[in-house]
């Protein structure tokens, strides 16, 4: 079988949790460093574009970057899309965007009640390995699920859903699994392989195991990496 250089297998897994229940949250770093998540209130495109750019740069983050300040503007301040950062000591470290705006495109809105995704999350590099991501992931989704309480006449969350892709790393699906997500679907795609700029980012498959057998989802409109912070490190 004759292998194209120029090209790569992505596999990517769509992830589910369907009741409050189903998370769990992990502990944070030590209060003494000063680590605390925060919401960004005031939809500002110039602020959650440094944070995509800066968490996104070593990861292959690039579908937004053409986005000029009036769609940024137009995508934040739509009903139910909230971004959570992490400070430490009042510096951002990292963030996660709910989306509970758009319309569930993964084929499972079957029941009562609104679906929020967790479109975006990641921490900046110089904040990785300090156990702030593997919080900010368990805080983010409790945000998602109480998302009501703060948005008039939202219906109730009955589900937070996310995908991860081999280009997040080789722990990133487990570090989903960990907080309680679970496998509703796999999608398995040749692209270009990566520039060389970005030949850090982790080979497609690289620690891999077989992954559970999954109904294929197609998202032609979501292929880069929703995980930024190097799952491994967080």
């Amino acid at each position: 079988m004759t292998v194209d250089p120029g090209m790569r297998t992505v596999t990517t897994w769509y992830l589910e949790q369907t009741a409050p229940g189903d998370l769990r949250e992990a502990p944070g770093p030590e209060p003494s460093a000063g680590v605390r998540i925060v919401r960004a209130q005031v939809p500002s495109a110039e602020f959650s574009r440094f944070l995509y750019a800066s968490v996104g740069a070593d990861v292959e983050w690039t579908d937004r970057l053409p986005w000029p300040g009036a769609r940024w503007q137009e995508w934040l301040e739509r009903p139910g899309v909230e971004t959570w950062v992490a400070y430490e000591r009042g510096t951002p470290a990292g963030f996660m965007e709910l989306d509970g705006a758009s319309p569930d495109t993964s084929a499972r809105a079957t029941r009562p009640g609104r679906a929020v995704e967790i479109s975006y999350f990641g921490l900046l590099p110089a904040f990785r390995g300090r156990r702030i991501g593997a919080h900010l992931l368990g805080f983010g989704a409790a945000r998602a699920w109480d998302m009501a309480e703060r948005w008039p006449d939202r219906e109730p969350t009955n589900r937070v859903w996310l995908h991860t892709c081999t280009k997040d790393g080789p722990h990133a699906l487990r570090n989903y699994q960990r907080r309680g997500f679970r496998i509703f679907a796999k999608e398995v795609a040749q692209e270009p392989a990566a520039p060389a700029a970005n030949a850090s980012a982790t080979p497609a498959s690289a620690g891999q195991g077989p992954a559970p057998a999954a109904p294929l989802v197609p998202r032609p409109d979501r292929r880069e990496p929703s995980q930024g912070s190097r799952p491994a490190d967080m």
